[in-house]
């Protein structure tokens, strides 16, 4: 009986061990996806900086020159694919 509980045991300080090592291995994982998620947010940015300001010029555009507009919105949608 001795013998069982001592096996018990020192399978549950194999478990342990083992799934602090998954723990740790997981949390590398984790701050390595966390920085290649801010590295694309900030290779993302100016690109929606520029993309606001292009959709900011088709508002004026359109304001001003609503047929040539229309006819500029109809060229990006259906030429440029």
């Amino acid at each position: 009986m001795k013998y069982l509980i001592l096996a018990f045991i020192s399978g549950l300080v194999a478990i342990c061990y083992y799934q602090k090592k998954e723990n740790i291995r997981l949390n590398n994982v984790i701050k390595i996806l966390r920085y290649e998620k801010d590295s694309l947010h900030s290779e993302n940015f100016p690109c929606q900086i520029e993309l606001s300001r292009y959709q900011k010029a088709h508002e004026i555009f359109n304001e001003r020159n609503p047929k040539a507009s229309s006819e500029y919105s109809d060229i990006i949608s259906n030429e440029t694919e």
